[in-house]
């Protein structure tokens, strides 16, 4: 015996008598991680020269962001490269070792620019900042993205001379992450590197359909 299973349809679900809103929220929540990546390059007409020398020196950057406090979990070599280029005048081996860092207290990211910038890196990019969960933040807008919704329905609702039933359906719509400069500068006491930490708007939207009495 075979069972057929029919589902129904979203726009079965769906009254014609009924209006479909998109609620929207968002709040504000400090940055609480920053990358950093740095690398350490040699040329020289000795391959194992140069290697060498990229060796000893990643070694010592890596000492330095531990002594700062990086645990080991939180420093990844990125990328090691050894090339020959006969066409530079400077040396024709060509050897780079980078390290991704990630910095777990924001507001210790000035005195880790500085750290770096004092180490025998030949390039420092970063601190590109980010919130590393926003579960919290999001669970907070949800209620405020219906309530939303339901303002911009019963405006509908009052237009068109009805009044707000029941809710029919929910749509959870995402939320969005983006980056805005809120100038929290980190502690840069003692003539280290302006870092302006900024934070991150998580935004949550709710597609809501309401019954139309």
């Amino acid at each position: 015996m075979v069972l057929f299973t029919y589902l129904t349809p979203w726009s079965k679900l769906i009254k014609s008598d009924s209006v479909t809103v998109t609620g929207d929220a968002k709040t504000t929540v400090k940055n609480q991680i920053a990358n950093f990546s740095a690398g350490v390059s040699a040329s020289n007409n000795n391959k194992e020269t140069a290697v060498n020398e990229v060796n000893t020196k990643t070694t010592e950057l890596i000492k330095a962001v531990k002594a700062f406090g990086i645990a080991d979990k939180d420093i990844q070599t990125n990328n090691i490269s050894v090339y020959e280029d006969k066409l530079s005048k400077v040396g024709t081996w060509n050897v780079n070792n980078s390290i991704e860092i990630t910095l777990r207290n924001v507001d210790k990211a000035a005195g880790l620019v500085d750290v770096l910038n004092r180490s025998q890196a030949n390039h420092v990019y970063g601190p590109n900042f980010r919130v590393d969960d926003t579960t919290e933040a999001e669970n907070s807008l949800y209620d405020l993205a219906v309530k939303d919704a339901r303002t911009k329905a019963e405006l509908i609702a009052k237009a068109s001379g009805r009044s707000l039933g029941k809710v029919i359906m929910v749509v959870d719509g995402g939320q969005v992450n983006n980056i805005y400069p809120m100038m929290a500068k980190a502690d840069t006491s003692g003539g280290g590197a302006p870092v302006e930490q900024g934070s991150a708007t998580v935004s949550k939207s709710m597609t809501v359909t309401f019954e139309l009495k």
